[in-house]
């Protein structure tokens, strides 16, 4: 729950609380659920079920984090929250506040906030900013809801003055055409997982949306594949530091 994720596109994961609700077809094989309800038994999945918050401790890791950065004249990237979502509906607003707190006070971590839920981000931001260091992400991993949730992030971006929007494509369960229509920096990825539940992704569905942002000129990256073995998906963008930004005013 802190600093050497696996997560190849962050450099931290933070979590602030744990617990969610399965809302898509992306949440079907959840592994946040097999982890801290099913294994662990510290939450328990569902709607009217508490989110259990983190500890103290835990709270100021990004404290720890933002040091090492500014020390090293960098910024770091952190994801929130691969545990639950911070734009749930049962998660207390006071937490929310407290978490933009602690972002507004680390100035040299990049917090990508991504959610299944970004129709509520307006207003859980409750007319205000996001902090100035954190992205709006949205889940979108079939043409329906890239469909339904696309308008919703950019419409967001705007309301809150995100730092960025990007999508996470995964796992990736169909083709989609954007229309035209991309976030900053897209995401896609097949199903992990056992092998007997795993979905699998055609690699010609990564391949369409790499080509659309690549005419768009919008970063991409490809965090892993499954499907047919010969189609391999070669030159994939990593984070990159020029990712376009746009500067709010204060």
């Amino acid at each position: 729950m802190g600093a050497d994720t696996k997560i190849e596109w962050c450099d931290h994961t933070m979590n602030f609380w744990f617990g969610c609700t399965k809302v898509g077809p992306a949440c079907d094989h959840c592994y946040a659920e097999a982890l801290m309800d099913t294994r662990y038994g510290k939450v328990s999945w569902g709607p009217g079920q508490k989110r259990v918050r983190t500890s103290a401790a835990n709270w100021k890791e990004p404290y720890r984090w933002n040091r090492a950065a500014q020390k090293a004249g960098r910024i770091d990237t952190v994801f929130c929250l691969s545990l639950g979502d911070i734009w749930d509906n049962e998660v207390p607003d006071s937490w929310r506040r407290e978490a933009f707190q602690v972002m507004d006070d680390t100035p040299n971590l990049r917090y990508l906030l991504l959610s299944k839920r970004i129709g509520n981000a307006v207003k859980m931001c409750d007319g205000n900013p996001l902090p100035r260091n954190a992205a709006l992400g949205a889940t979108m991993v079939n043409q329906e809801e890239w469909d339904r949730d696309f308008p919703k992030l950019q419409h967001a971006r705007y309301e809150t003055r995100a730092l960025f929007t990007f999508a996470s494509v995964e796992p990736m369960l169909g083709p989609i055409d954007a229309r035209g229509g991309l976030p900053d920096w897209v995401i896609v990825g097949a199903e992990s997982g056992k092998a007997d539940e795993v979905r699998r992704m055609d690699p010609a569905w990564a391949q369409s949306l790499r080509e659309q942002c690549k005419a768009a000129g919008v970063s991409f990256f490809m965090k892993q594949m499954s499907g047919p073995a010969g189609r391999p998906i070669k030159d994939i963008d990593a984070f990159p530091d020029d990712l376009r930004v746009r500067e709010w005013p204060a």
